[in-house]
């Protein structure tokens, strides 16, 4: 019964997060905010909703493991599990050079939840200044490309640019997105978290091992969706863009919110080995960004491979 309510939890977090979001990019469409800056902000924000609210209820459920086991869960299957099935199923392109960028302040913000995890636990000192430093990497990507848009003398508000976006949505239809996402959301992670505790405790599993691998994949379920569209249309950068900013959000912007909660523990678990798994696949991506080398069919089979020998290690 548990799993029954845990599967319930995963499809209330994945469908409130997309309501939530197609409210917000039209709220924002409709009052003549940039369809750029929507896609930064709050498209980025709305889809890590479910990360930070199951990360936050853990934290105030006294399961610290949950919390910190989906992060870093999900910034690894991010990598392998959300590259690599697309990848395997259609392919992607040769990336651009634009993504060296973001993709080195992925690095700076791994680098630095990994001092802050050895040295755990986490306070809201150090959740100030992760939060500072993702809202600083925000900032910058938005000046960027606001920039190059302007440079390009491209049309700033395009609509089919953002995920969601429909101009002529009625108010009363954004209204119930928005009321369904705000109320999907924290319903959707309370009963994940509640059914994923009892289940760690019914089969003797670690918290720990729940957030690695049933909460993690869950929630990563929208990244995922989103890089299979990607993958179809051949676009590598989206794809890429999209595990990259996800990657940001989870180790800054969520751990440095979660952090004003509470202390964050890190396990010994993660400390000795899935820690260090979430930084190779980081760096694993290395050659294709700053190479340019295709992520091809065969490249999609050896991302599967790793993510799935991961999971079986991590059950084992």
């Amino acid at each position: 019964m548990d799993m029954i309510w845990a599967v319930l939890g995963l499809v209330i977090l994945v469908l409130a997060g997309d309501v939530l979001v197609r409210g917000a990019v039209n709220v924002s469409l409709r009052l003549g905010v940039p369809a750029l800056i929507v896609s930064l902000t709050i498209v980025a924000i709305g889809t890590s909703a479910p990360e930070l609210l199951i990360a936050i209820n853990a934290i105030l459920e006294n399961a610290p493991g949950i919390a910190v086991g989906n992060i870093v869960g999900s910034n690894t299957a991010n990598i392998l599990l959300v590259l690599g099935v697309p990848a395997l199923i259609v392919g992607f392109g040769t990336p651009s050079s634009e993504t060296k960028g973001s993709f080195i302040q992925m690095l700076v913000g791994t680098a630095l939840f990994v001092v802050f995890a050895i040295f755990a636990p986490i306070t809201w000192v150090h959740g100030l200044i992760l939060l500072g430093l993702y809202l600083l990497f925000m900032g910058h990507a938005i000046f960027c490309a606001y920039q190059i848009r302007c440079r390009a003398n491209a049309q700033i508000c395009d609509d089919e640019d953002v995920e969601g976006a429909d101009p002529g949505a009625p108010w009363w239809r954004i209204s119930v997105y928005l009321v369904l996402g705000l109320i999907g959301l924290p319903l959707g992670a309370d009963i994940l978290v509640e059914s994923a505790t009892s289940i760690a405790r019914q089969y003797h599993i670690s918290e720990t091992v729940i957030g690695l691998t049933l909460v993690a994949i869950g929630t990563s379920l929208p990244e995922l969706a989103t890089s299979i569209s990607a993958a179809f249309r051949r676009r590598v950068d989206v794809a890429l863009g999209n595990v990259i900013g996800s990657n940001m959000a989870n180790l800054l912007g969520i751990i440095g919110v979660t952090s004003f909660f509470g202390n964050i523990p890190v396990s010994p678990h993660i400390l000795g080995f899935d820690l260090w798994v979430m930084v190779a696949s980081s760096l694993l991506l290395i050659p294709f960004i700053f190479f340019r080398i295709s992520i091809t069919r065969i490249w999609g089979l050896v991302f599967s491979g790793l993510y799935l020998s991961y999971i079986v290690g991590v059950l084992m």
